[in-house]
């Protein structure tokens, strides 16, 4: 066999490996055989360059250059549905519809998936674009990020589909992965999503597709449209479909009148609770299509279907107690304690209450019998009181002035709802909660949980992160639980960490707002801790992925003294405090660029530490002093009509390569 074949046969099996695995559910082939095969396949376009597939299953690991999405028109407008949330009005919907057409209807009852809607276009079998839903009209083209989704086929098996087609989805984040991430973005004291609805959402429009890849998203079709489609109707369309590749929800039922309708909704109404992935409804459509383009559309809906909403699920429970948490940044999280309930197949006892204006706006009092709710979202959260039922009024709910933990007057920034302890040197749990997250696994890795850290800390070896490169074997061993082989065992781990790139280092500072994203964004802007101490708010927001927030909180963290203490400790530690880099070389020496605009191979950040290391300086804005724009796809006119002016040369991006691999400037 020779290569060409060879590669298109390996891509052909890992398709259908893909299919069986995340749309069938039924693999036949081990992942460590998988794995293999994918390697394999790697190497051999690594090797053979010349066969560059942008469907092949390799690239559905993302990259992690950053591009903007361009606006694309739909060819047919994504329309929405009208919703409902009474079974009067399902049935009104019924014999509206059989009114009109003076005839008898089939109806497809279908799962209302809650995601974000997707529009995936085929050409000659082959995905070649994916636009989000927008404003009906157009919406952004995320493709290199949907071809991170293995349930979304990049190349169909042989079949009857037509040369041309589109297919409407819905992307999905599955509970698992959703409560996964918000774990995460807990422990780092990072805004909670509050569904998977709204997590896939944002996933989808990361810059970034390998982060993508990262989220595990998944993916139902429910619609297919397109010139060429012989199939009379809507759920004959949908098995061929399924027979072409896609996933399908096995849930869809043909129902013949309002009774089989209602039997539907109300099976699905409990076993929705058992999916791995939210739903918040069913779809009724008209299943022939012919009926479908006699009912026709109104200007935002068709005719022929309607969505029936799920109320959230809610329970009502005494309120017992509420505790006001304090983390690792200070916010103070109050916490409703609750007598045990069941809701949406868990037992709950505890419930968010958020902030002080939520607690205000309820009017909460101790012994309230109240009503919390899950709906789309993990985390429960209570939603109203029954005050029919007060007899004797507890204590009424307030939020504190004063820190639960050390006594320390709190803040509350302007522009938000949260209060902050400000007293970061001294608070109990923003130490302890600092040094946890320095020591995490994302951050710098050292071998030690929560407890240790609490021990360490009660008997006043650990007072702050830099405690941790002083540890003494003697003194760890003769603390309770410690023996020599576990004090070893962190000492070597402390050692190790010295070792952590730059970026970790950064994001284990634990400045609020900066998560492992945005602390490599600015160890790749800034490439050392020195440039970051002297970098000022408008800098900083000139960074890809900085705004106004994380801009001002990054400069307030490097103006506080104790800080840079902080800093210069970990420094002599021997901690990286700045990016590794070549050697700087002179084939751009004293030559001053301008970027503008997004690129194929190179994020901007990646083109400017290139300049940089070559001996070139960065600019924001074109001058007579500029001498080179580096101008890459949806460029800013204003910037290339002044290098026009000017006669400053334009190159793109293999003009940059060549000169840097050449040595040629001129």
């Amino acid at each position: 066999m020779d290569i060409r074949n060879e590669i298109e046969a390996l891509r052909t099996e890992l398709h259908r490996h893909n299919y069986n695995y995340y749309v069938l559910s039924q693999p036949t082939i081990s992942d460590y055989d998988f794995d293999q095969k994918m390697r394999h396949l790697q190497e051999l376009e690594s090797r053979y360059p010349e066969y560059y597939d942008p469907n092949s299953p390799t690239q559905r690991v993302g990259s992690d250059i950053s591009k903007e999405f361009k606006q694309v028109k739909h060819r047919y407008p994504m329309l929405s549905l009208g919703n409902t949330y009474s079974k009067e009005e399902v049935s009104e919907f019924i014999e509206r519809t059989k009114r009109f057409l003076g005839e008898d209807i089939e109806i497809v009852c279908e799962l209302k998936f809650d995601g974000t809607s997707i529009s995936l276009t085929y050409e000659g079998g082959r995905l070649v674009r994916a636009v989000t839903r927008g404003d009906g009209v157009q919406g952004d083209d995320v493709t290199d990020n949907v071809k991170t989704i293995r349930s979304i086929p990049l190349q169909l098996p042989k079949g009857d589909w037509p040369e041309e087609m589109e297919v409407r989805g819905e992307v999905l984040m599955p509970w698992s992965v959703f409560e996964q991430l918000n774990k995460e973005r807990a422990e780092q004291e990072e805004p909670l999503f509050a569904n998977p609805r709204n997590a896939a959402s944002g996933t989808l429009k990361l810059q970034n597709s390998s982060e993508v890849a990262k989220r595990h998203l998944d993916s139902y079709q429910y619609f297919v449209i397109g010139d060429g489609l012989e199939e009379e109707t809507h759920y004959g369309l949908l098995m061929k479909a399924r027979e072409w590749g896609f996933k399908v929800s096995e849930a869809l039922k043909i129902a013949h009148g309002v009774d089989e309708v209602f039997d539907y909704i109300n099976y699905w109404d409990i076993e929705r609770k058992n999916l791995p992935v939210a739903t918040d409804g069913i779809v009724l459509k008209v299943n022939s299509k012919s009926q479908q383009e006699r009912l026709g559309y109104t200007a935002k809906s068709p005719r022929w279907a309607i969505a029936y909403k799920f109320q959230a699920e809610r329970a009502c429970t005494r309120l017992n107690s509420v505790s006001f948490q304090v983390g690792r940044t200070g916010k103070i999280t109050p916490v409703a304690n609750l007598d045990a309930v069941q809701l949406s197949g868990t037992v709950v006892k505890r419930a968010s209450l958020h902030n002080a204006d939520i607690i205000k706006s309820l009017d909460l009092h101790i012994g309230d019998m109240v009503y919390v709710e899950k709906g789309g979202e993990i985390i429960p959260k209570i939603v109203g009181v029954d005050t029919s039922v007060r007899v004797l009024l507890g204590d009424v709910v307030r939020f504190p002035s004063r820190c639960p933990e050390c006594g320390a007057t709190l803040v509350r920034n302007e522009d938000e709802a949260a209060h902050y302890c400000p007293n970061e040197t001294a608070c109990p749990p923003q130490i302890k909660g600092k040094i946890e997250h320095f020591v995490s696994r994302k951050a710098m890795n050292i071998n030690i949980g929560e407890e240790g850290v609490d021990l360490l800390y009660q008997h006043e070896i650990l007072h702050d992160v830099a405690d941790l490169y002083t540890l003494r074997e003697e003194d760890l061993i003769r603390l309770e639980r410690w023996g020599a082989k576990s004090a070893r065992n962190l000492i070597e781990s402390v050692e190790e960490s010295k070792k952590v790139p730059f970026d970790r280092v950064l994001f284990a500072l634990g400045i609020r707002y900066v998560g492992e994203t945005v602390a490599k964004k600015l160890a790749g802007a800034m490439q050392s801790i020195d440039r970051l101490k002297e970098v000022r708010y408008e800098e900083l927001l000139l960074v890809e992925e900085i705004g106004e927030k994380i801009a001002q909180s990054v400069e307030n963290w490097f103006q506080d003294e104790a800080n840079l203490r902080l800093v210069e400790r970990l420094r002599s530690a021997g901690l990286q405090m700045e990016k590794q880099q070549t050697e700087t070389g002179e084939k751009l020496k004293n030559l001053s660029f301008v970027i503008s605009g997004t690129f194929d191979r190179h994020s901007r950040e990646e083109l400017k530490a290139l300049i940089e290391q070559n001996g070139g300086k960065n600019s924001t804005s074109v001058s007579s002093k500029t001498d080179y724009l580096l101008a890459g796809h949806n460029m800013g006119p204003s910037k290339l009509e002044k290098a026009g002016q000017l006669g400053i040369k334009i190159i793109g991006e293999e003009d940059f390569e060549q000169m840097i691999g050449s040595g040629q400037a001129d």
